[in-house]
């Protein structure tokens, strides 16, 4: 196996510090925005039932705990306590977000209903409409919440994808890899989470192990134990990690000499070169050749922002590598690297960042910063897999988005 030595400069360089989050504005902005919901759901509500201040006390509890993933340390005498306050406060998170969003969907209904009324003579019922749509916004967040808590936090299905490549040779059919991507340890994912992840991993027997980035919500000392189950992970040819911007935020250069020591193998805009298969006695450097992959890595699409010499560059990583070895894989946190990973000659780029938007409807907004959302999608002559993550960010909901472990086979292209 063969590694370039750049990352071994990269990781000395000194980090950028981040900001933190300002909590005053946050509080204050969804206080605001759950009296909106409060002034345009319940009167509505108290129309169709007497239990409209359930409503009401969902909403204040709500609004009192988004806040605490953010201070909990500062007002949690302990561990537990604090844990339990992150807990409550993403769980209130993920259902606000649905109750806000169907709040506005059903105003913009509301006034569509109002305008085809007064310009279309359309009869509306609004004694009908205004109350049991009201009570339909509650429900459905409610009931999308409670899917999506138990779609997150069960193990991630193994999702199993061919990859067809032009020219593989036959050295390299059935190369398999085992993607994990957006595990995103930290307040509600801990060490049991990610040992079903590392033990459903070893079970498929992969020849390589690639993880995609956003892999902490958090420092090393917060998290060593929580992570360190990934040292068990187990692949013919081991498994690699490129950062993400999860990572940056967290402290990228001591989260690499982390996972660096539990035996992963971190390329920062670096390669190496597999050897799939032995070919002692190979008769020429062509058998020799077509014999390797090789498996590069890149910084996260926004490492430039935190550290100059962390610039996120594709075809720094290929750097030496050998001529003569045409099959090229990427692995790159986000796909928004995927234009310059095709300039660059790469067969195939692995990414995630995206989630497949976690839950409905943030999938719809993806679209808008990235160029693929989940799935496998071609960019001229290069393939390009997008993982929807194999955990979950902020809230434990996955709606319309399912978290996978993915099982990429290269297969050759049919003609």
């Amino acid at each position: 196996m063969h590694g370039m030595r750049l990352a071994d400069v990269l990781s000395r360089a000194t980090p950028v510090p981040i900001a933190p989050m300002p909590i005053r504005p946050l509080s204050v902005l969804t206080a605001l925005l759950h009296a909106y919901m409060a002034l345009r759901l319940l009167p509505a509500l108290a129309m169709l039932t007497p239990a409209w201040p359930l409503a009401l006390a969902a909403l204040v509890v709500s609004a009192a705990t988004i806040p605490m993933p953010f201070v909990s340390r500062r007002i949690a005498p302990n561990a537990t306590l604090g844990n339990a306050l992150k807990w409550i406060g993403l769980i209130s998170m993920g259902w606000f977000s649905s109750m806000f969003v169907l709040t506005m969907a059903r105003d913009a209904g509301l006034l569509l209903a109002w305008l085809a009324s007064a310009l279309g003579g359309l009869q509306v019922r609004w004694d009908a409409l205004l109350p049991w749509t009201a009570l339909a916004v509650p429900a459905m967040a409610t009931a999308t919440s409670l899917i999506g808590f138990v779609n997150a936090r069960r193990t991630a299905s193994v999702k199993r994808v061919d990859i067809p490549i032009r020219g593989l040779p036959a050295a390299l059919d059935g190369f398999t890899i085992a993607q994990l991507s957006d595990i995103h340890v930290g307040p509600t994912i801990k060490s049991a989470y990610i040992q079903r992840i590392v033990d459903a991993v070893n079970r498929l027997g992969a020849d390589a192990i690639a993880i995609t980035g956003d892999l902490v919500d958090g420092t090393v000392a917060e998290l060593r134990e929580h992570i360190a189950p990934l040292a068990g992970l187990r692949a013919r040819h081991g498994t690699f990690v490129v950062t993400g911007n999860h990572e940056y935020y967290a402290g990228a250069h001591a989260w690499i000499d982390e996972l660096r020591r539990l035996g992963l193998k971190v390329l920062l805009n670096e390669h190496v070169v597999l050897q799939t298969r032995n070919v002692r006695g190979a008769q020429n450097d062509e058998e020799l050749f077509e014999s390797q992959l090789v498996l590069a890595g890149v910084t996260d699409y926004t490492a430039g922002h935190f550290d100059a010499a962390h610039e996120s560059d594709p075809h720094l990583a290929l750097f030496d590598a050998p001529p003569l070895v045409h099959t090229r894989v990427l692995l790159a946190h986000q796909p928004r690297s995927a234009p310059l990973a095709a300039k660059a000659g790469y067969q195939l780029q692995l990414s995630g960042h995206t989630h497949g938007g976690q839950f409905f409807p943030w999938n719809l907004f993806v679209p808008m910063q990235q160029p693929f959302t989940a799935g496998l999608h071609r960019l001229h002559d290069m393939w390009i897999y997008v993982s929807r993550g194999t955990g979950y960010w902020g809230p434990p909901k996955r709606f319309g988005a399912p978290s996978e472990i993915t099982l990429l086979t290269l297969v050759p292209a049919r003609s």
